[in-house]
């Protein structure tokens, strides 16, 4: 199983996300227990990497998902990192897509939010390439987050983002970020069912390994995690754990 660790960006800083009201997030000062520098996106990345055992990284560059204009050179630097980048950084156009792999984002975010339509979605994908692409199936309190109008339940989404060529859907309900409550595993069954060839990753209230258990016993293949990693309720032995199993619920 894929435990990716999250990074929320804001105007150069990694920010503690909880229930997606982004101007009430503040700056990150602990990660498993000890503290860092307020807010410093360097020094929490190499704590996931060096200290937990995480191989990915996901950053949600919240200015750019705002149209304030995007952090790229922070981009740039956790790249040089050197592990995988997930980077969900508002992009809603195949230009835009091309920059996020001109970057080094090796996965391309397209968050249901901020797309404009289907078809925009399979621009996306073309130019980005096979293998890139993730659409973040943004949902409040269990409801898809749409820029365009939609009626579509979450399964019929995913279902339609993977005929547009996504490879991935991430599921995450923005109400759910940061509180300790869990995941809707039933829906996360019910996404499993729409979309059996694709990677399903879930993140926003995981509270610890039993979650994570729980998510591959629902067959999906990756967890999002950041709370429970800041607040050191997923050790290195938990990640690890995590890592070492397959989703019960084959594709």
């Amino acid at each position: 199983m894929r435990i990716v660790g999250v990074l929320d960006l804001a105007a150069g800083r990694a920010v503690h996300a909880r229930a997606g009201a982004r101007e009430q997030y503040l700056p990150v000062t602990r990660v498993a227990g000890a503290p860092i520098d307020p807010g410093d996106p360097i020094a929490l990345a190499t704590a996931y990497l060096s200290q937990l055992g995480l191989s990915e990284l996901y950053a949600a560059d919240l200015d750019a998902i705002a149209a304030r204009g995007g952090q790229d050179t922070l981009v740039a630097a956790l790249v040089r990192l050197g592990a995988p980048l997930w980077l969900d950084a508002g992009v809603s156009s195949a230009d835009q897509a091309r920059h996020a792999r001109e970057l080094g984002a090796a996965t391309v975010i397209v968050g249901l939010e901020t797309l404009r339509s289907y078809d925009a979605l399979a621009g996306i994908c073309l130019e980005a390439g096979v293998g890139t692409v993730a659409l973040s199936l943004d949902l409040r309190n269990g409801r898809p987050v749409c820029a365009f109008p939609n009626d579509d339940p979450p399964e019929v989404v995913a279902a339609r983002a993977a005929d547009a060529g996504a490879d991935g859907v991430i599921v995450i309900d923005l109400a759910r970020v940061g509180m300790n409550v869990g995941l809707d595993l039933e829906l996360i069954g019910r996404l499993r069912a729409a979309v059996p060839a694709v990677t399903l990753v879930a993140g926003g209230g995981i509270r610890g390994p039993d979650d994570l258990s729980r998510l591959g016993d629902a067959g999906c293949d990756g967890a999002l995690v950041a709370t429970a990693l800041l607040e050191g309720r997923l050790s290195a032995a938990d990640v690890l754990a995590a890592r070492s199993r397959q989703p019960s619920a084959m594709r």
